[in-house]
């Protein structure tokens, strides 16, 4: 399965993200965004995989930035940026919190779904992309995070891990699963965004989902580990997953 290999520039990921939503991205489209006419740019190629059984991600979103800034934190409530990519695969937030934020020195996003090794819906998505980002050596960290597409409000996610130093240096980085805490888990393909049954290959007749906020599900919670998929809903318990649910690898390239 090939590789992605992505490169654009940060006004075109600006005007095509702050659009973007899981009805386009999460089926198609890319973009990066880069530290435009910095000197002495950093190249970081980040290959992120997933490791579940049934659960499929939106485009990935990596972003490389400065210590003072945190894209997510356990035990804190979600921005919106972080609550729009985990209930509705929504990138638009995250977009003008990049473009508004000087310690965003960089971010790229995924051209499209990343779906389990085994591929359950037969979609002939890949499981896993490569992403290239720049940016200045003031960006020392990295923050990921992906929509687990088949939950209300799950992500895959990094909260500010090191870049590698060195040219040629690699990190690899195990990310877990989280409940943003901004929808109650209700488990429905009802609520769940539409491609969760096109990328899963579990169909419900007459079940459309919804790519936008249920205020009627809303909670005032926080970030935390997610319980994973429990049984309550239509979703079926093997869309649970055990452990970390992606593998990132960060490389420092010439």
């Amino acid at each position: 399965m090939s590789r992605k290999q992505l490169s654009t520039t940060r006004r075109a990921f600006l005007g095509a993200a702050g659009v973007a939503a899981v009805g386009s991205l999460a089926l198609g489209g890319s973009a990066v965004a880069q530290q435009d006419g910095s000197n002495g740019a950093r190249n970081y190629r980040v290959t992120v995989a997933n490791r579940t059984d049934y659960q499929p991600f939106t485009p990935p979103a990596v972003v490389a930035h400065r210590p003072d800034v945190e894209v997510f934190a356990v035990g804190e409530a979600a921005s919106e940026a972080v609550k729009q990519v985990a209930e509705n695969g929504n990138l638009g937030p995250l977009s003008e919190f990049a473009e508004s934020s000087n310690a965003v020195r960089g971010v790229a996003v995924g051209e499209g779904p990343l779906v389990p090794r085994t591929d359950p819906g037969d979609t002939g998505h890949p499981y896993f992309a490569e992403l290239h980002v720049s940016a200045d050596a003031s960006a020392r960290y990295l923050s990921f995070v992906s929509m687990l597409v088949a939950t209300n409000d799950g992500f895959a996610g990094l909260d500010t891990v090191p870049l590698p130093e060195a040219v040629n240096g690699s990190l690899t980085y195990f990310a877990a699963g989280y409940d943003a805490g901004t929808e109650q888990n209700t488990e429905q393909f009802a609520d769940l965004v539409p491609p969760a049954q096109s990328l899963t290959g579990e169909h419900r007749e007459g079940v459309d989902g919804t790519g936008s906020s249920d205020p009627s599900l809303a909670e005032d919670g926080v970030v935390t580990p997610h319980p994973g998929i429990t049984g309550v809903g239509d979703v079926p318990e093997a869309f649970d997953w055990d452990g970390p649910v992606a593998l990132v690898q960060v490389e420092r390239i010439a």
